[in-house]
Parts: structure tokens; C-alpha cells; sequence
């Protein structure tokens, strides 16, 4: 072994070394500005850098002076890491999901070239060449400090016991937190390494099909009940209209927690006298949601597909097939699929596996009010313009509605206010000035986010409650499902993943179909768990189907 250099460390090198340190663990440990594509530090420790910091130590020991190949393989590998790590910490704030290859990287050439015919070629140059300008700057950026590193605080740890023993420290706290140890989270940021390695493990088993079979089961209750009924695997139904309606953070917490009983309670009978006054009956039962505090998708194809997807590899490994869902035998059974994702502004690309016949997000509702809240339109607005946009008629073909609401997400204000006039939520105006000044008042209040959740909660069972007493243009069978439980400072530690879900209609004898299958009688389910959301397909196609379904 080669003896490193025993050049004295003064106090300028000594503060370039820190100032390298500092900037290294930076570009490795930053936070997202929330909901931007901003970024903001984070006081974190960096599990890279620590590693880092380790291949440095043995990389000096072995050779003092850093080879100019050394330092450029470094250097492309912390930036691969910034860059990384810039896509784990943003995309789940600007899309609503971690960063997924199998999807974004086909988009990306697709977002660049749309994104240029919208601007003259002189700006798109403009933009490239800053980008890859940015890129020289950085890469040149972290060359240096990691010269500046291998030159003095690197030799200098390896003749230091204390700084040795700072080091260790240092490493054996990321293994903490790798290993899961709680309260590490406080000193250590979230590593970007296993996101690579999900992403390389879903691309592989994507394209492997013997992996892709174990992930997956062979035969799914779609599947099964396509090949037992086929076309009349709806009969039940008798072409009547389905509404699928995912509740954002409907969960036992509302039914379990005599707070939240207490505030939403009311609420809730309104809704039950508004589905009584209008002839309709409803019956309840709680399923295990596959996720807790988000991760919505989860719990929507669970739903569409049969399959348990808690594992969101399999989630992932699934959108990668062509299997089919409940949309897709709608599809076959002659009914027309709409998805109406009013939160999402941004290109979606998963929705192609989904199938929709009509896929509408949020700028194609062509929302004419002022953007309210986090996510711009409101529940009610969202569906009013579907309904405008697509109205139905006697002679229109039977359709299923797939529609996630998104008001009662996730900080959970402001809260959007309700407008009795369903027609005016349409226009330029939808609401009154003192009803936007009281939401442009409204602050997220962080440090106790359940008066916000339960009012938020109360707003959707108010549009429930107005869009169940107007006037249907044709029979409508609903089904009302929690996507999942709302964050821990809402529910307190260790909550059961137990969600409401509601069929709603004015056919008794449907109805009955899944009390004998367990659902009990109005809005407040027996706290019995009738299985999990993907048990909810099989209870779904035995309910709608052509045989009676049995207990």
C-alpha cells in the first residue's frame, strides 16, 4: 500500500475540504420544493455520499494522487446519482407517483418534441444548449471538489483517529437507516440506490416472461369471469350506467375515531336522507385498502384488475401487460369507459393501459373559474363539465365512469366551496366573491391537519349529497369506494388499512345480491372486513353477474 502524502492541513485547505463535503453531500441529499420542480436543501446526511466518502478513503490509500480518469468516472457517477435523485424527489410531487422508466423514459423524446413545435427553434436551442451547459458547469463542478477532497480532508482522515472514528460513525448510522432503524430519518436522507435498482428490476422482469409469471397470478377473476360469461358478464346490470368513485382518504378512521365520527356524522346522514328522497338504497361493507396515506393507484387497479397489489412492483410489472380488467369487459359487454382524472395536468402515459374510450384530465374539462385549491378544480366543477361535455340521452350506449375525486387529499386545505347551483359551476363564475375570499384565507395548518381533513371530508358527502337529489337522466348503479386511509398525523400510529365502500342504487333486488355476500343496510357498514380491494372484484362480478351470487 502506497502512504498518502503528509501534507500539514491548514485552515484554507481545511475549509476547502469542508466547503467540498458540504457541496458533495448537498447535491446527494436535497429535498423537493413541493409541488415544483423546485428543490430545497436538506440538513441530511446523504447515504451516497457516505459511500462515497468510504471508496475516496480506500481509492487514496492506494493511489495519493488522483488520476485524471479517476476523476472523471467519479464525477459522471455523483452526477448520475444528482440526477437521480432529482427524478425520485420531484415526480411524486409534480405526477403524483414515484419516477417509473417502463413509462417516462418512451414519453420523454415524445414531451421534447411537442414541447418544441410550441416554440420558435431559436428558443429550443437556447434551452438545450443551457441544459447541456448546466451539465458541463456541474460536472465540472463536482470534478473539483472531489480533487479538492482526495488533495486534503481524504489524507488527512487516513492518519487521524478521530476522523476515523467520525467516518465509521457516520457509516454506521446510513446502515441504520438503510436497515430500517426509526428515528434515523431525522439525520439521514432517503437513499437514491434502490430507486436505480427498482427501476433496472422492473425493466428486466418487464421483458422477462418467466419472471413476469411469478410476479403475477396465472388466471385473475376478470379473466375468469371473461371466459366463463363472456358478453353477459354483466347481466345483472341490464345495461344500466356504473359509476365507479374512488374517495381520496375515505377511511375507518372516519367511523373508528369518535372525533371524526362526531364532525362527519352529520354530513353523512344528509347524504343517506338525499339517496332515500331520490329512491335510491345503498349497502356498505369496509375492505382492506393495498396502501396507506397515498399511493392511490394501488387501490384503483387493485379494484380494476382482481389482483393484490400492496406490492407496488407488481403494480408496476402489471401495466407492463396487456391483462385484462373490469374496463376491459365492460368493453366487451358493449359499454362505453370513461376515466375522469380532473387533478392530473401533466402527460399520464399509464392511462393507455386503463383503456378508457374517453381519458379526460384536468385542461380537458376546459375549466373557465379561478384554480382553486392545490389542484385547481374541484370535485363538483370536475363533474358537472364531464357531464356537460358528455351528457347522456336514452339512445347513448351504457358507460361505466372511473372518477378518482381528489378534494379531500392530502393537505387537505384549502376546501373548495360547494355551489347548490350545479349549472352556474360551469361558467366563467362559479362561485361568489366571499366564497373565494374565504378559501384564499385558508392556511395548511402542519401541526394539525384533522380539522382540515374532516372538513374536507364533509365537502365531498355535500356534493354527494347535491349531485344525489338532482335529476338523473337515466338509472345509475354507484359504487363509492375509500382509496385508503389519510396520513398518520390523521389516524396516529398503526392504523388497519380499512376503507368504506358503498353500492348505491334503486334496484332492491341488486342490492340484495351483496348483502347475501355480506354488505349490511345505509352509509355506516357493520365494522366487519368483508377481504381486501381485490376480493371487492370477485363480490363486483358475483353481484353484477348473471348467477346469483352466493354468501
Amino acid at each position: 500500500m502506497i502512504t498518502p502524502h503528509r501534507t500539514a492541513l491548514t485552515w484554507p485547505t481545511a475549509l476547502k475540504g469542508v466547503a467540498a463535503v458540504l457541496l458533495l453531500n448537498g447535491l446527494l441529499s436535497f429535498g423537493p420544493w413541493w409541488p415544483t420542480p423546485g428543490i430545497v436543501p436538506q440538513a441530511l446526511l446523504a447515504p451516497e455520499f457516505v459511500g462515497l466518502w468510504l471508496l475516496l478513503l480506500w481509492r487514496v490509500a492506494r493511489q495519493p494522487e488522483p488520476s485524471r480518469r479517476t476523476l472523471e468516472v467519479l464525477s459522471t457517477v455523483v452526477l448520475c446519482l444528482m440526477l437521480g435523485r432529482y427524478a425520485d424527489v420531484t415526480a411524486p410531487s409534480l405526477f403524483g407517483r414515484p419516477v417509473n422508466l417502463y413509462w417516462d423514459l418512451p414519453q420523454l423524446p415524445r414531451f421534447l418534441w411537442v414541447s418544441a413545435q410550441d416554440h420558435p427553434a431559436w428558443l429550443s436551442a437556447a434551452v438545450a444548449a443551457a441544459v447541456m451547459g448546466t451539465g458541463w458547469l456541474l460536472f465540472t463542478l463536482i470534478r473539483f471538489c472531489l480533487s479538492t477532497l482526495m488533495q486534503t480532508l481524504v489524507p488527512w482522515t487516513l492518519r487521524s483517529f478521530p476522523a476515523w472514528l467520525i467516518s465509521f460513525g457516520a457509516a454506521l448510522l446510513v446502515a441504520a437507516h438503510l436497515g430500517g432503524v426509526e428515528g434515523t430519518g431525522r439525520w439521514v436522507s432517503n437513499a437514491v440506490l434502490p430507486t436505480y435498482a427498482q427501476q433496472i428490476v422492473l425493466l428486466w422482469d418487464a421483458n422477462a416472461p418467466n419472471r413476469l409469471a411469478q410476479a403475477l397470478p396465472a388466471v385473475t377473476p376478470t379473466e375468469d369471469a371473461l371466459a366463463t360469461h363472456g358478453r353477459q358478464v354483466f347481466a345483472a346490470l341490464a345495461h344500466r350506467d356504473v359509476s365507479f368513485i374512488f374517495l381520496e382518504s375515505f377511511g375507518a378512521v372516519l367511523y373508528d375515531h369518535p372525533q371524526a365520527r362526531l364532525a362527519t356524522d352529520p354530513a353523512r346522514q344528509a347524504l343517506q336522507d338525499a339517496l332515500t328522497a331520490s329512491g335510491r338504497q345503498v349497502v356498505s361493507g369496509f375492505f382492506r385498502s393495498p396502501t396507506i396515506g397515498g399511493a392511490s393507484d394501488l387501490a384503483h387497479l387493485s379494484l380494476l384488475s382482481g389482483i393484490d397489489l400492496s406490492d407496488a412492483r407488481r403494480h408496476n410489472l402489471l401495466l407492463t401487460t396487456r391483462r385484462p380488467t373490469l374496463l376491459h369487459l365492460f368493453k366487451q359487454a358493449g359499454y362505453q369507459t370513461f376515466g375522469l382524472y380532473h387533478a392530473v395536468s401533466w402527460p399520464w402515459p399509464e392511462h393507455i393501459y386503463y383503456g378508457f374510450d374517453h381519458y379526460i384530465d384536468g385542461p380537458a374539462l376546459r375549466y373557465q373559474g379561478p384554480p382553486l385549491t392545490f389542484w385547481k378544480i374541484p370535485d363538483q366543477v370536475a363533474l358537472a363539465s364531464y357531464e356537460q361535455q358528455f351528457p347522456r340521452t336514452v339512445d347513448s350506449l351504457p358507460r361505466v365512469l372511473f372518477f378518482p375525486t381528489i378534494s379531500s387529499h392530502f393537505p387537505f386545505s384549502p376546501i373548495p366551496p360547494y355551489q347548490p347551483d350545479w349549472q352556474r359551476v360551469l361558467s366563467a363564475t362559479p362561485f361568489d366573491a366571499d366564497q373565494l375570499a374565504v378559501v384564499a384565507a385558508q392556511r395548511v395548518n402542519w401541526l394539525d391537519m384533522r380539522p382540515d381533513y374532516l372538513s374536507s371530508v364533509n365537502y365531498v358527502y355535500q356534493w354527494l349529497t347535491g349531485y344525489f337529489g338532482r335529476p338523473e337522466p337515466r338509472e345509475t348503479i354507484y359504487v363509492l369506494i375509500g382509496d385508503h386511509q389519510p396520513t398518520a398525523n390523521i389516524t396516529g400510529e398503526r392504523p388497519p388499512w380499512d376503507v368504506p365502500v358503498h353500492i348505491i342504487s334503486r334496484d332492491r333486488a341488486l342490492l340484495d345480491r351483496f348483502k347475501t355476500q355480506g354488505f349490511s343496510e345505509g352509509l355506516w357498514p357493520e365494522r366487519t372486513v368483508l377481504g381486501e380491494i381485490h376480493h371487492l372484484t370477485s363480490l363486483l362480478l358475483s353481484g353484477f353477474g348473471p348467477v346469483p351470487a352466493r354468501p
